[in-house]
């Protein structure tokens, strides 16, 4: 693979409450046994791209802590592999990350000491199954100087206004983006994944910080769409953020449809995690479980229906838990009822 690969996972999204005041977004829990940082990592390496940097900075401790080995994601290898980084105060720089741009560049040296003439950058919070071979393809049939990659979602579904809004040509060819808009003009949004070139990269990132400009999209990306050929390409494939306490709440939801089950873990390529030296799950008398996900480490006396248990969940005796998520380590006593509608 011609690219190396940076994922941004230092983000702390407020809109996702209590959720985020003690881990980072992309160390979020999703489908029971995997993390959100997970998909970005997976699409990674089942592309190819043997050297990926992951850029860490609010609440980063179970992050790290689940990054510890890069084989989980077959990233162990002699050539590149699986690198974490976060702010380091020093003599010239005494910052922590100002946006997302400066937080690649405050790491410039990896893409300065890096060979591969491409570079993608994805979000953290991502979740997704990418062939970036088809992408990086596609950004060379077009003579691209910047892909973005896009979803075409249900205006009438979503709420567009969480995300940027890409308006394209016949060809493909960005010639609108918009962040965040109140009224969005189109239903593609931004994935929050990019590919460019490498030393178009570090150019950008030098003149921004010289300018004293921190942030990819605004300072980078929109500038670029005036004399260099931006692109948009566009995901067929399921693709949501978990920015939000909705998102959140409505991707794991989705994880209960069969299909979206087999599409992620029964149709090649694999999506891969840290795994943990955890027991089976024990259903004990009196138990009953419908249409839910239970991850390892639980024991379960109640009932349990249309609902995700992630790891280390105790259910109790005549509990009821219905449409819910449970996060991991969590104690429900005895004769409790938990219900979202």
């Amino acid at each position: 693979m011609k690219t190396i690969g940076i994922i941004l996972a230092g983000g702390n999204s407020k809109k996702l409450g209590a959720l985020s005041e003690r881990r980072a977004v992309a160390a979020m829990p999703v489908a029971g046994s995997y993390r959100a940082i997970d998909f970005a990592l997976s699409n990674m390496s089942n592309s190819g791209i043997q050297k990926v940097g992951v850029i860490t900075q609010y609440n980063s401790k179970s992050l790290h802590e689940h990054l510890n080995s890069s084989k989980w994601w077959d990233f162990g290898r002699k050539q590149g592999g699986l690198y974490t980084f976060t702010p380091t105060l020093t003599n010239e720089n005494e910052y922590w990350y100002r946006g997302t741009a400066d937080a690649i560049y405050q790491n410039i040296d990896f893409l300065k000491q890096s060979h591969e003439p491409y570079v993608i950058i994805a979000a953290g919070d991502g979740i997704s199954k990418i062939n970036y071979n088809d992408v990086l393809d596609f950004h060379i049939a077009k003579g691209a100087d910047i892909t973005i990659l896009g979803k075409d979602l249900d205006p009438q579904t979503d709420d567009l206004s969480r995300f940027g809004i890409i308006e394209t040509d016949e060809e493909d060819r960005v010639i609108g983006f918009e962040e965040k808009p109140e009224n969005p003009k189109a239903n593609t949004v931004s994935a929050g994944i990019y590919i460019m070139r490498r030393r178009h990269l570090i150019s950008e990132l030098e003149r921004c910080a010289e300018e004293e400009k921190y942030d990819l999209v605004k300072d980078i990306i929109l500038p670029s769409m005036g004399d260099k050929r931006v692109f948009a390409f566009r995901l067929d494939g399921y693709w949501r953020n978990i920015s939000t306490l909705e998102a959140y709440y409505q991707v794991n939801k989705d994880f209960l449809k069969k299909e979206v089950r087999d599409y992620f873990f029964k149709k090649y390529p694999n999506i891969y995690t840290r795994v943990e030296d955890l027991p089976p799950a024990k259903y004990n008398v009196g138990s009953s479980v419908k249409n839910s996900i239970v991850a390892s480490g639980c024991i379960l006396n109640g009932v349990v229906e249309d609902s995700i248990l992630f790891k280390d969940v105790y259910v109790g005796n005549n509990v009821t838990i219905k449409n819910s998520i449970i996060l991991n380590d969590v104690y429900i006593g005895d004769n409790s009822v938990i219900c979202t509608m």
